[in-house]
């Protein structure tokens, strides 16, 4: 059944890529898309039924009752010093980082937080069945209304409060990436040695369902875990030609070390 609801959205990056054509298809009309560049606007548009591109932030004639606002952190405070909404309107951000409350700067006490907890890329479908989204609000009648429209694209939806949500983006940032910079820094010193990166994969593909099958205390391996210092001499002696790497390997295996040694 289509929603009476429909959506503008602000930013067209990689969350709006995935969340917009979500939603569009489970009945949230998307009516309007606004970017600085209105060529990724219309790359947008074109992935949705209706929409439009919209060439600036007053929205204060639009037929949308709900405004996303899916724009870098740093951009948040000059496009809220901008938008101009309709009477009534629903302002949501879809940051992990920014609290709830960096929306009253705008003009609508109607405000909430829409948090797809998931890393986007424009490459990469997302199954947002299986998405946790968490949602945040002040106004009971705008957290109903957000808590059934993330509720028509996931089954894992929660409501969390800005304090919560802040530790779980660190949180997120550790598990995603922190993870994806230490492969790629794998990678780069697979390529130096001239050695294919998919020897890596099947290492790469049970290091992460270990840790989700039995948690990622259980899983450490490695010689910092087992005290090996020799290993890690020579380890370290290997990346000397690049003492920034060396130093974050020395950094990483100490803290293991530190950490398992208060475990025991």
């Amino acid at each position: 059944m289509q929603s009476a609801f429909s959506i503008s959205f602000v930013g067209a990056g990689n969350v709006a890529w995935h969340l917009a054509p979500a939603l569009d298809n489970a009945g949230y009309v998307v009516r309007e898309v606004y970017n600085r560049s209105q060529k990724n606007a219309s790359a947008l548009v074109h992935k949705l039924y209706q929409a439009e591109v919209k060439t600036d932030l007053d929205f204060s004639n639009s037929d949308s009752q709900v405004f996303f606002l899916t724009v870098s952190d740093d951009a948040l405070p000059e496009v809220l010093q901008e938008i101009i909404l309709p009477d009534n309107g629903i302002l949501v951000h879809t940051s992990g980082s920014q609290p709830l409350r960096v929306l009253a700067r705008a003009a609508t006490l109607n405000i909430g937080v829409f948090y797809p907890l998931q890393t986007f890329s424009k490459q990469k479908k997302v199954d947002f069945a299986e998405l946790p989204i968490f949602i945040e609000c002040e106004n009971q009648d705008v957290e109903k209304q957000l808590m059934k429209m993330a509720k028509a694209i996931s089954k894992k939806v929660l409501a969390i409060d800005s304090t919560r949500r802040a530790a779980l983006h660190v949180a997120a940032v550790f598990a995603s990436n922190f993870t994806n910079h230490m492969l790629t820094i794998s990678k780069n010193i697979m390529d130096v040695s001239e050695l294919p990166y998919d020897w890596l994969k099947p290492l790469i593909s049970e290091t992460i369902n270990k840790s989700l099958a039995i948690g990622p205390e259980a899983s450490q391996t490695g010689p910092a875990v087992r005290g090996d210092l020799e290993t890690l001499d020579r380890h370290m002696a290997l990346l000397q030609e690049d003492a920034a790497i060396a130093e974050l390997y020395q950094l990483i295996s100490q803290h293991i070390i530190d950490s398992h040694g208060q475990e025991e």
